[in-house]
């Protein structure tokens, strides 16, 4: 059955309304930390997931923040004389925020979601209705034109990037201005774009709805628009990377072949940095039968930039399929038709021998270093949101590397980060341990194995002694000649370093 067609948005033009009805928001304590208190931890998780039963169940009341949660989250029409007690009905009607829907009731026209930012503010997405999350049923409408509000994809991409303060920034494919509203914390100008002009119209009602400044609004695909002298320090993009047949809804489908918008986006975006700019990406990428997924990647990374590509999860094509087939809502059609759909991937990946889709982060960096680094990895385990701050200082310690060979390594001071850990396997009642494993509870959490004298020279570096100084008195300790041991060990002082175990100290 046709859905009737997308409602039309409130005005982008009225930032005086938009400030009324986030006082009005505000003051009801519709925020993030409101709605938790209100609803409680399982039904705001579950609202989370698009489950709307929980939540409800738990506004059955006529509080203002129970009338605002049923009008704006689970678009439930609501009496136009309680609205007019909590809202200004009649400029939000004017404005287009809220329709008549009824004998005397009123109806969101858009989903407003409070969201938290990373300093306690109180911000506000807005997406179309039934579509501010995805979730195991699918999103509530297939329009072409649709546009979601935050997901986890969306709060990945948030938690990554790097925030420091810079001239310029860009939000490339904007979709519901998650990623703009975070950029315009730390960045001076903010120029979002996206295919779909109902995303940018979007993006303008959630900045405006959060109180913060406009951003420089553009309409096309990738970097079309923007002009060829124009370049930035910080380039974000939670792009349409599913790869599918076809090109059927905007918001998740790249309309190229294969994985080739990921592709495209990364390779064009190292002309448009500056220098020490970075560029951040979620994308997927295509295991294809007999070539190695990690080449395939290195190829992606454009001359003149370092990268640090992270694979964070890899499902067969019948998985993939069955996915997003299910985002779309695909499974609650016609079985015959959910059949046909699912037969159209396959026949996709089959031609493309495609074996399996990788999902993760892409990190550049532009870099004027006369060989970059390009690391490629895989790393499913868990990870300690947000990394911005890890993924600066891996690029920082990769500059510190580049600029000390071993000789220079060697006068070097160093630390052992913060909440590493030593931890020893061995059998039971064995005099030493097999062997010496260390541990970070941060960030990445990543886990190395050393030996007795790479656990030795972590348990000391504290920042007071050169690396030097302090294999010297390991040497010295366990009889071991000081020479061969400062030539043998700044390989391993190297990896420590680049992993993130150990930091410069000076």
């Amino acid at each position: 059955m046709p859905q009737s067609p997308l409602p039309s948005l409130p005005a982008a033009d009225r930032p005086d309304v938009a400030a009324r009805l986030r006082a009005a928001l505000l003051a009801a304590s519709f925020t993030a930390d409101g709605l938790l208190d209100l609803l409680g931890a399982p039904a705001y998780a579950a609202l989370a997931r698009s489950e709307t039963v929980p939540a409800l169940r738990a506004t059955r009341g006529d509080t203002p923040l129970e009338l605002l949660v049923r009008l704006f989250l689970l678009q439930q029409p609501v009496p136009h004389a309680r609205v007019a007690e909590v809202l200004p009905v009649d400029a939000c009607l004017d404005s287009g925020w809220l329709a008549r829907a009824g004998e005397g009731e009123l109806a969101a026209t858009v989903d407003v979601r409070p969201y938290g930012g990373p300093g306690g503010e109180d911000w506000f997405i807005v997406s179309d209705l039934g579509c501010a999350v995805g979730g195991a049923g699918g999103i509530g409408r297939r329009d072409e034109g649709v546009v979601l509000g935050v997901g986890g994809a969306s709060t990945t991409l948030a938690g990554i990037t790097v925030r420091t303060p810079v001239a310029a920034a860009l939000d490339l494919g904007t979709g519901s201005g998650i990623q703009a509203l975070h950029a315009a914390q730390h960045a001076t100008r903010v120029t979002a774009t996206d295919l779909n002009p109902r995303a940018l119209h979007i993006t303008a009602l959630t900045l405006a709805l959060s109180g913060t400044a406009a951003a420089d609004l553009r309409e096309g695909s990738l970097f079309t628009p923007v002009r060829d002298d124009e370049t930035y320090d910080l380039i974000v993009s939670n792009p349409p990377f599913v790869i599918s047949p076809g090109a059927r809804l905007t918001y998740r489908d790249g309309g190229m072949g294969g994985d080739d918008l990921c592709r495209t986006l990364v390779q064009e975006a190292g002309e448009r940095l500056n220098e020490g700019g970075f560029a951040q990406f979620l994308a997927n990428w295509q295991h294809v039968e007999g070539e190695d997924w990690q080449d395939r990647l290195r190829s992606w990374v454009p001359r003149g930039c370092d990268a640090w590509i992270v694979q964070r999860e890899v499902q067969d094509v019948n998985q993939y399929a069955e996915l997003w087939l299910r985002d779309a809502g695909d499974h609650r059609d016609d079985p015959a038709e959910y059949q046909a759909r699912y037969d159209a991937w396959l026949d996709e990946f089959e031609a493309r021998k495609v074996k399996a889709v990788g999902f993760g982060w892409i990190t550049l960096r532009r870099t004027d270093a006369a060989v970059p680094s390009v690391t490629v990895e895989e790393w499913p385990h868990p990870v300690e949101q947000p990394l911005g701050d890890t993924i600066r200082h891996h690029f920082d310690r990769l500059d510190f590397l580049r600029r000390h060979d071993d000789a220079a390594l060697l006068t070097a001071h160093f630390r052992l980060t913060a909440e590493v850990v030593q931890e020893q396997v061995g059998l039971p009642g064995a005099e030493d341990p097999e062997h010496v494993v260390l541990r970070q509870n941060r960030g990445m959490r990543r886990a190395t194995r050393v030996d007795t004298v790479g656990a030795g020279f972590a348990g000391v570096c504290d920042g007071s002694m050169s690396a030097g100084v302090i294999l010297d008195a390991i040497a010295q300790l366990v009889g071991e000649d000081p020479v061969l041991l400062r030539d043998r060990t700044p390989a391993q002082i190297r990896l420590l370093v680049e992993q993130g175990f150990l930091e410069p100290a000076r």
